[in-house]
């Protein structure tokens, strides 16, 4: 007796190794103590007046345990938690198999200050120098305000229209694309603005593949790029020319997608990342608007047409909560304009109508500034990689497996089975 309550008493530690080399040594106690017990010749109920009572009841009948038994169990139970501690805090910074060990170190955990948050500051120098390039392109019948949406969303005449001098506007024949670039600086920050026109789209009577133009200015941009990438000596910084963003301008019928916008968006939407938007959204209720933005919604689902933000470029929880309701919102209803006005003694963008005036930046009268918030504020950079990562980069794949042997690019098969590209230059 007096050997068990000299084990009762012996301290256990949180440590894994030393609680179990202590249930061990108990476990060897508990043994010698049941051979003594036995050898001593007590009869049953001698054995059972040594064991106490633990409150152990199953269907109705008591157990008895010993209060070692008890013990040892407790001890058990402790070295299992021990051991799961440690398990958890292993696996935390345990490497993927065949990796080398990875640590995490956070701020508590450092000397002092070493200054990793200047990274930061050293990037946006360097970003700040070298400026961004931001290639947009417009596409939709004439007269649906494609310029002066454009104009309106950079606050200046960007649009080939606005700056061209003695511009008549006149039904192209063909679909020919114009391109006009400018640098637009803000604040420190400077943007490259490329801004690339459509005009003679969807304006035929036959519109038959009059996508084939745009589709072949595209491939022809990341051609272009992957040529660049594939020199020996290539440029420390090769010119970006890929279309990174493609609003596409639906008219305002109030009715459903034209054939012309289902098969364009189709093709369209599997090379570059497309927006499209309601245009001179204030020709319809806001009852027609909600009903016109539904049933264009049910089209695209239908169609399988892919337009941006697209659900599986989602990165993580917090970027597809933002992207939910953007997507709720597309189509965006605009309108657009270059002209100010005055409301309650300020000075705002609109229309002027016999009755009121309509705010562009006005949410409740259109959803131009939501457009604006997601071409520039807010995904700018993110079009720019959804560009790069997912659309050049499955262009580049489709030609390097089309070469033979990782040799020279083969000729790269225009949508007119021609290699020539002089006539789209001459117009660019």
């Amino acid at each position: 007796m007096e050997e068990s309550e000299r084990t009762e008493k012996t301290p256990t530690t949180k440590a894994s190794s030393s609680l179990s080399e202590e249930v061990e040594q108990e476990v060897e106690q508990q043994g010698k103590m049941a051979v003594e017990t036995g050898g001593g010749g007590l009869d049953g109920q001698q054995q059972q007046k040594q064991q106490s009572p633990v409150a152990a009841i199953s269907n109705g009948n008591e157990k008895w345990e010993s209060s070692s038994d008890v013990r040892m169990k407790e001890e058990e139970e402790e070295v299992a938690v021990g051991k799961s501690w440690v398990e958890r805090q292993m696996n935390k910074q345990r490497p993927p198999t065949g990796g080398p060990q990875v640590g995490i170190i956070q701020g508590p955990d450092l000397f002092g200050y070493v200054g990793i948050e200047a990274v930061l500051d050293q990037m946006r120098r360097k970003t700040m120098k070298s400026g961004f390039e931001f290639n947009i392109m417009v596409v939709g019948q004439s007269g649906l305000g494609k310029s002066t949406l454009v104009d309106t969303l950079f606050k200046s005449k960007v649009s080939r229209k606005s700056c061209t001098p003695n511009y008549e506007e006149k039904i192209s024949k063909t679909v020919k694309l114009q391109s006009v670039s400018h640098v637009i600086e803000e604040k420190g920050v400077k943007l490259k603005l490329t801004v690339i026109d459509t005009p003679g789209f969807g304006d035929q009577i036959n519109n038959e593949n009059c996508w084939e133009p745009i589709v072949k200015h595209v491939n022809e941009q990341y051609e272009k790029y992957l040529k660049e990438e594939l020199h020996v000596n290539r440029n420390r910084r090769i010119p970006d020319t890929r279309i990174h963003c493609c609003i596409y301008f639906l008219p305002a019928t109030g009715h459903w997608l034209r054939p012309i916008d289902v098969e364009f968006m189709k093709r369209l939407g599997k090379i570059v990342s497309i927006v499209p938007v309601i245009a001179k959204a204030d020709t319809l209720t806001i009852e027609e608007r909600l009903e016109f933005k539904q049933r264009i919604r049910q089209d695209l689902l239908a169609n399988g047409i892919r337009v941006y933000p697209q659900e599986e470029y989602d990165e993580d929880a917090e970027d597809r909560i933002v992207n939910d309701r953007i997507r709720e919102s597309i189509p965006f209803a605009v309108v657009g304009t270059d002209k100010e006005h005055q409301v309650n003694g300020h000075k705002v963008l609109g229309r002027k109508t016999k009755w009121g005036i309509i705010e562009v930046e006005n949410v409740a009268h259109c959803e131009f500034a939501n457009l604006r918030d997601l071409l520039i504020r807010s995904h700018l950079q993110d079009l720019k990689d959804v560009t790069h990562n997912i659309h050049y980069e499955t262009y580049r794949v489709q030609r390097l497996n089309e070469s033979p042997h990782g040799s020279a690019l083969s000729p790269y098969p225009f949508q007119n089975g021609t290699t020539n590209n002089s006539d789209l230059e001459s117009h660019l």
